[in-house]
């Protein structure tokens, strides 16, 4: 049985480019699908997030639409409601790395808010690339990737490839003309290689240990991907 590390966010809002705060946390399916098949496979989850907040779900991820009806949005609530340690994190800044196996990130904006800047978490995945554990980043959760900042201020990411929201998609979302920054072009500039997929498609990137996921359709295939290098 392997431990497994959830990172996730402790923002309920994030700050658009005019000031105003955009209520989001977490995304659903992003920690449901991976608590599920970690769990199935008989792993230990523990969840972290900065100072120790029970971290908050994005209201829209719960909608129908966007869980193939009612009777999936049902499903989905009744799945993060029986996620006991979501409501019971602990500290970011108390992580250990040594008492894990793998680290895994799920996104919704909320990682745009806190993670992007945390310097506790930029170390963790600087710590966990090293390592040489499995890091599982899905969706905006990538976000965090920048806080990850090595002592000569280039980024630890910097080279690696990987998949993460995309503009087209934040676009198709609403939102990208209302960001005060938009995931994939900071990524790129801060020397990640962002690899682009069909927008909502799931697309799945690894490199070396790192594995991430573009959206939320990645993250049941990006949970796959961190159970085999478990194995």
């Amino acid at each position: 049985m392997a431990k497994i590390l959830f990172v996730m966010t402790g923002a309920d809002h994030w700050t658009l480019a005019d000031g105003s705060k955009h209520p989001t946390g977490f995304w659903a399916e992003e920690a449901v699908a991976p608590y599920e098949a970690f769990k199935a496979a008989g792993h230990e989850i523990v969840v972290a997030t900065p100072g120790g907040v029970v971290p908050t779900v994005d209201k829209g991820s719960l909608a129908p639409e966007v869980n193939g009806g009612q009777e999936g949005a049902d499903k989905i609530a009744a799945a993060l409601e029986s996620m006991t340690e979501i409501r019971n994190p602990i500290r970011l800044d108390d992580v250990n790395l040594g008492d894990y196996d793998a680290v895994f990130y799920p996104g919704g904006h909320g990682p745009m808010e806190d993670l992007a800047v945390d310097p506790t978490s930029g170390k963790l995945l600087i710590d966990t690339l090293v390592s040489g554990k499995p890091l599982g980043v899905v969706c905006h959760a990538p976000a965090a990737l920048l806080a990850a900042e090595k002592e000569d201020g280039t980024n630890a990411f910097a080279g690696y490839k990987v998949a993460a929201f995309t503009n087209v998609e934040e676009a198709q979302a609403g939102f990208a003309e209302k960001a005060a920054w938009l995931l994939e072009t900071r990524l790129a500039e801060a020397g990640v290689a962002v690899q682009v997929g069909e927008p909502w498609a799931p697309n799945v990137v690894i490199d070396r240990n790192l594995i991430t996921g573009q959206n939320p359709a990645s993250s049941a295939p990006l949970a796959a991907e961190v159970l085999k290098m478990l194995a």
